[in-house]
């Protein structure tokens, strides 16, 4: 045997405190070190070409690179070592650069001596590894994008443009998400429907798509190009394909008392209704929890869609890939009381001020609080951001910017109001957002860095009293309202930790859909096949959103376009004369990747295991757990792990 062992500088990340020239020297002494070498930086082409010549010219077996985090190059080594004609998985990786120079600054020694123990362990695993091949599965040429605002609707048009059929579910009656609830959008104050309408309106014109409005997704099994997938159809009791969306149901529908969701709750609702006038599609829903059976929609009903009798429907479908676009929910400012939200009816959040100043809102796009039109106006930001009493540590990224807009389409519908922004800080981060920020100001809206303390009615009983502190003056400050705007947080959506379970995907501590990497695989997730894009992932305005949902598209092409894809290797293993069936590893495999099956056998009932190679991702627990060494992970055998931990102790 004749192992390989390359060492990097790594320009000073790793030379400035491990001494490499000794480490080489060191790791030629190890048993079969055929050539020991470093370089700056090994994974240059100069540093990748240096170890392809000395396999073909020293007849290398093994190889070992002592450098960075296996994570960021152990695919470039192993291809690598692929172009010169040794198998990818005879190739071994030693940190210590994260292991040992990143964490041991100030002391050269230790790391140095910490780096020889890594590179011996590696050796020792080297000399044990066996050739691997990848299997492969079909692919399922289809996707599935989950959510239908704006990013699922990029997702959807950008997949289906490529050419592959596309499944968009939507829990709601039309698709638009949160963007169709908007009057404008920052900095460039477009119009939100004039944006966004158009894009509606190609999804179910597009032959590859097919949209299913208020549904849900209640089951995902498979794993990468081949899921199947479980959709509730929910019943509209209108037949979509005979509703023209003339409005006669609504029209004769005489019960108005549920809240209208749209419009946030500002006004009440038929039971027959749709959601807003450009809805898509433009298909009327019957709110059966409140409807009285009247009859009177069945009756006007020109086409004959009423149906009442309607029942949900449960659809399987089997797709390659999926994109997550839930979005997110708002902030409950009743979680701050101290605001009175939903105490004072002229407190409300920015999402009903949208509503309020919107051309298709409940009032026309005037801005009319309890009959009147309010002079005196706060606007206050970072409600439920940034505030460890509701566990939401994050900036919402939005909030400075929908803020700051609220206040400019207050000076041009109210121009004589007085408007007050209470800030702790503004974050203008994005292409145009200074601009906007500074044109806001000048339009004579007051600005003051504080903390709101409270919201309280006046002596009189005819106006809001905002305490703060001014924490530029350092004063106390009490500013009289007609109306409060609060800017609420961007929140994870309340039914994520369900959908999180049935994708097999990570949350992040504030609740989010956790990608793969956050700066190299930033719409990937953990579970392959499963891309994240928008809000559902982060924070974040309607651009970079919309960014994402095409970065997510195009990942997903990638599953989509191959017939084929191969699955790494390094994975769960039965060894069929070990295995007596005990399952002690079924329940605990995170990924459900094993089963337990029965066969007959020499006339009696035998079990085994069976490990799924696509949904197995080699974490190993199964290993762990199994007391009979029935069941090992491909390229982490007993043996040689048992081997490293030998060549640590100093054992052998």
């Amino acid at each position: 045997m004749k192992i390989g062992v390359y060492i990097c500088h790594c320009g000073l990340n790793i030379a400035q405190v491990v001494d490499v020239e000794s480490l080489t020297e060191y790791a030629k002494t190890l048993p079969d070190v055929a050539v020991s070498r470093r370089y700056t930086y090994m994974c240059s082409d100069p540093g990748q070409e240096l170890i392809k010549k000395d396999i073909k010219e020293l007849g290398l077996d093994r190889v070992i690179v002592a450098a960075c985090s296996p994570r960021m190059h152990e695919p470039t080594f192993r291809k690598t070592v692929a172009e010169a004609e040794l198998n990818p998985y005879l190739f071994e990786m030693a940190n210590i650069r994260e292991h040992c120079s990143w964490v041991h600054t100030h002391k050269p020694k230790e790391a140095t001596e910490k780096a020889r123990d890594l590179i011996r362990m590696a050796v020792a695993k080297a000399r044990l590894l066996e050739p691997l091949e990848k299997p492969e599965v079909k692919v399922t040429p289809k996707a599935l994008v989950i959510g239908g605002g704006v990013v699922g609707i990029q997702a959807a048009l950008d997949i289906a443009e490529v050419g592959f059929k596309v499944y968009l579910v939507e829990q709601s009656p039309s698709i638009g998400g949160r963007m169709a609830q908007l009057d404008k959008t920052f900095p460039t104050l477009d119009c939100s429907a004039c944006i966004l309408t158009p894009k509606m309106v190609d999804v179910p014109r597009h032959p590859n798509i097919e949209l299913l409005t208020c549904s849900e997704v209640i089951g995902i099994d498979g794993y990468i190009g081949n899921f199947k997938v479980k959709v509730l159809r929910h019943p509209r009791y209108i037949d979509e394909e005979k509703c023209t969306g003339c409005g006669d149901c609504e029209t004769a529908c005489p019960y108005i008392g549920p809240p209208h969701e749209f419009d946030m709750g500002i006004r009440k609702r038929r039971n027959a209704y749709v959601p807003f006038p450009q809805a898509v599609p433009l298909v009327y829903v019957i709110d059966k929890e409140h409807c009285v059976s009247c009859g009177n929609c069945k009756v006007v009903c020109g086409p004959n869609a009423v149906d009442l009798y309607q029942r949900p429907e449960v659809i399987e479908m089997e797709v390659g890939a999926i994109v997550v676009a839930t979005g997110f929910d708002m902030f409950d400012p009743k979680l701050k009381p101290e605001f009175k939200y939903g105490v004072y009816e002229n407190v409300i959040t920015g999402l009903e001020f949208e509503r309020l100043s919107s051309a298709s809102g409940p009032t026309g796009g005037k801005v009319i609080i309890n009959g009147k039109e309010p002079r005196d106006i706060v606007l206050i930001q970072c409600v439920g951001s940034r505030d460890e009493k509701v566990g939401n540590l994050y900036c919402s990224r939005v909030c400075c910017m929908y803020t700051a807009k609220h206040a400019h389409l207050i000076r041009e519908k109210i121009p004589n109001a007085k408007i007050t922004i209470f800030y702790i800080d503004v974050r203008a981060f994005g292409k145009g957002f200074e601009q906007f920020y500074d044109r806001v100001r000048k339009e004579g809206v007051i600005y003051r860095r504080g903390n709101v303390g409270e919201v309280v009615k006046s002596a009189d009983g005819n106006k809001l009293i905002v305490k703060a502190e001014d924490t530029l003056l350092g004063e106390l400050v009490d500013v009289e309202a007609d109306l409060v705007v609060l800017a609420t947080a961007i929140v994870p959506r309340k039914d994520a930790p369900q959908l999180a379970q049935l994708l097999k995907i990570s949350r992040d501590p504030d609740g989010f859909f956790l990608e793969a990497h956050p700066k190299l695989r930033p719409v990937d997730t953990l579970t392959d096949g499963v891309f994240l894009a928008g809000c559902c992932q982060g924070p974040k305005d309607i651009p970079d959103a919309v960014a994402q949902g095409s970065g997510a598209a195009a990942r997903a092409c990638t599953i989509l376009s191959k017939e084929k894809i191969t699955l790494e290797p390094t994975i769960s293993f039965v060894v069929d004369e070990n295995c007596d069936g005990c399952a002690y590893c079924v329940d605990p495999c995170p990924y459900k990747a094993i089963t337990l099956i029965e066969y007959m056998r020499d006339g009696s009932v035998k079990k085994i295991v069976e490990v799924n190679e696509a949904l197995c991702k080699g974490c190993g627990v199964c290993q762990a757990t199994c007391p009979k060494k029935g069941i090992y992970v491909r390229g982490f055998k007993l043996e040689q792990l048992s081997a490293m931990v030998d060549a640590v102790l100093g054992v052998g």
